[in-house]
């Protein structure tokens, strides 16, 4: 049976230890406590800052309780129940839920039969409202996403700058003083827009026993998996990230790993899930159906060196960074398999095509392609024509 007093003592802990924490990520006010009747999830990467906003939340909300379910023995709903009746705790901050089996059915019965609030956060994406259990209008579901490179520049050193919607940045409708802030831009992608980084020189380190984490333990709290299946699942993110970026998708994982296609777009799912890899699906017509896998931001720095990897980590940006604004890019590919420039970005009620590159990308990129916005971003300052600086794309949303 789990303590309270020490659960209490736990409590208290985590409310002293994260005062040094002044600062807040610029989701913060988006997460808080509000008057509606739901509970608050947060799932993202492990590593980006979920625990911290969690027990910023439990010093800020009075008649609060922190919770980290690895701590939990037994059944959830009783500890709480016990919490809310004598101690009269309406606030919980649940951390990790996803080490908790049982944690969709308590929360529904918490939902129901108890007057409190709930934030939790989890460090796989939960499939929560396709459960057994009716979700869809107890919980609502936030994604937190690494530091936007705006946000990294705050954090590391202080400098707060506006945002700039996608519009604003298509119209290059900009200050020059932004272009000041592009030499940062190289540490940032190198494991700067991890925040774990900001008190780590060596962030990759910190990053390879975070990825070994996820493989042992989060992974299979959301899969059944064999214990030799775990390591052909190091395999696939090893072949990913060593693989030049373009044609890595569910054939050529198969064909390299020494899997099915099946089992290929198994482990994709689960590591799409854990914030490790990310799908990119086709547009077009008579095209290969399967997605075009990327990394997740700075996965990729742990198979092969910045200079080596630059094309994949550029692309793995862009895409990081439009589906952290809500924006769902598709890549492109001609009906004979040849290359195109690399996306296509939904624009309102247009399109616009974007290629991705060094600053020796140019119009030649688009040849054959008519009748359509264009975008080259571009790893440098230039911002002529259609060619964008990449950096200042860090500086949309966020």
């Amino acid at each position: 049976m789990t303590d309270i007093s020490k659960l209490i003592e736990l409590d208290r802990m985590a409310k002293k230890g994260v005062q040094k924490y002044q600062k807040k990520r610029f989701q913060y006010n988006s997460i808080k406590m509000d008057s509606g009747q739901h509970f608050t999830g947060i799932v993202g990467a492990r590593g980006i800052g979920k625990t911290v906003i969690l027990k910023q939340l439990a010093v800020q909300e009075k008649n609060s309780f922190y919770i980290s379910l690895d701590t939990i023995e037994d059944n959830l709903f009783d500890i709480i129940h016990r919490l809310y009746r004598e101690f009269h705790i309406r606030y919980f901050l649940l951390d990790e839920v996803h080490a908790y089996r049982k944690f969709e059915g308590d929360l529904k019965n918490l939902y129901d039969f108890l007057d409190i609030k709930i934030i939790f956060t989890s460090s796989v994406a939960l499939a929560m409202f396709e459960s057994a259990y009716d979700l869809s209008r107890r919980i609502r579901l936030i994604t937190l996403y690494p530091f936007s490179y705006r946000e990294y520049l705050y954090f590391k050193y202080d400098e707060e700058l506006e945002s700039l919607s996608l519009e604003e940045f298509y119209n290059k409708s900009w200050s020059l003083d932004y272009f000041r802030y592009s030499e940062s831009f190289k540490e940032y992608l190198q494991g700067g827009i991890m925040p774990f980084s900001l008190g780590e020189p060596e962030p990759l380190s910190i990053l390879k026993n975070i990825l070994e984490k996820i493989i042992i333990s989060d992974l299979p709290s959301i899969s059944r998996l064999r214990i030799d299946e775990l390591d052909l699942i190091r395999k696939t993110i090893k072949f990913i990230g060593k693989a030049a970026v373009d044609g890595i998708n569910y054939t050529s994982i198969s064909a390299n790993v020494g899997i099915t296609k099946y089992k290929a777009e198994q482990y994709v799912s689960l590591l799409e899930k854990a914030f490790i890899l990310q799908r990119l699906f086709p547009k077009g017509t008579n095209v290969l159906k399967e997605p075009k896998i990327l990394m997740n931001l700075p996965y990729r720095l742990l198979y092969t060196d910045f200079d080596s990897s630059i094309g994949g980590i550029r692309e793995d940006f862009v895409i990081e960074t439009l589906k952290s604004n809500g924006i769902n890019p598709y890549y492109l590919k001609s009906t004979r398999g040849a290359k195109t420039p690399d996306f296509l970005i939904p624009f309102g009620n247009r399109d616009i095509i974007v290629e991705v590159g060094g600053k020796g990308k140019g119009r030649e990129q688009f040849k054959g392609i008519d009748n359509i916005e264009k975008m080259i971003l571009v790893h440098s300052d230039a911002a002529d024509g259609i060619k964008y600086p990449l950096f200042m794309l860090g500086f949309v949303g966020g």
